[in-house]
């Protein structure tokens, strides 16, 4: 039986898609099964962000709805032991809670990570991508608007009964850390949100750019090398935390 992790932010524009596809890569390198579920219904990226946007013909709401097996909606993504199950097209398609509480128990039996990639907000989406989760990863980058929306979300998965969060502060840049003066340090940005910190992932428009393109990072960049230490600790390995 594998396990759930949610990939939530509370904010749109933290990279949140990119440490989901990220995480999926380095995890599949270390030869697990992973499958990424996208649910961001009417704005999915993970299918651009993997390659695989021409071949799709079915989606989630087509695995829910019972017009197809959960198999015809599952694409590889070229990487071995990587899958992704994409989201719906259009936006009012949003797959229940209910829905979700029944489909991922049953994705689970068959790979060792599924990575849900949750909307931006805490509308209907969150809920869903939450509900099944067996635990969460918060991402935020250090400014006070991100830091604030990872709170609320805390909160959030906390009456949802997912009590392992861990954050991931992204596209940390020290000079603009410096030049905003919101936060002392980074121990001020995991005070703030309130969750232990996981990972520390650096600005990295190359390894942005490889994903956009449905390209694999090149492994030396820094902010794959960053997401590697967090697919590392996520599988249990004892691996310091770093800022690079």
């Amino acid at each position: 039986m594998g396990i759930s992790t949610v990939i939530t932010s509370g904010k749109g524009g933290v990279g949140k898609s990119t440490i989901c596809v990220g995480l999926g890569r380095a995890l599949a390198q270390k030869g697990r099964r992973v499958l990424m579920v996208d649910l961001d219904a009417g704005l999915r990226s993970l299918d651009r962000m993997t390659g695989t946007e021409e071949e799709l013909v079915f989606d989630i709401s087509d695995v829910v709805e019972g017009r197809c097996a959960p198999i015809d909606a599952i694409y590889p993504c070229g990487e071995e032991g990587l899958f992704l199950l994409p989201a719906p097209s259009s936006g009012e398609r949003i797959v229940t809670a209910n829905a979700m509480s029944h489909l991922v128990p049953l994705l689970k039996r068959y790979y060792d990570h599924v990575l849900l990639d949750s909307p931006a907000g805490v509308g209907r989406g969150f809920h869903s991508a939450a509900c099944a989760a067996d635990r969460a990863l918060v991402v935020c980058s250090p400014d006070p608007v991100c830091v604030r929306g990872a709170s609320a979300v805390k909160g959030l998965l906390e009456k949802l009964q997912v009590s392992w969060q861990r954050l991931i502060i992204n596209r940390f840049n020290s000079e603009f850390f410096q030049e905003t003066d919101a936060y002392a340090d980074l121990d001020g940005v995991i005070d703030a949100s309130g969750v232990r910190l996981f990972g520390v992932v650096p600005e990295d428009f190359s390894m942005a750019a490889s994903f956009l393109k449905g390209n694999e990072a090149p492994k030396s960049s820094p902010g794959m090398l960053a997401v590697c230490r967090i697919a590392g600790r996520l599988e249990g390995d004892l691996v310091p935390l770093s800022l690079f």
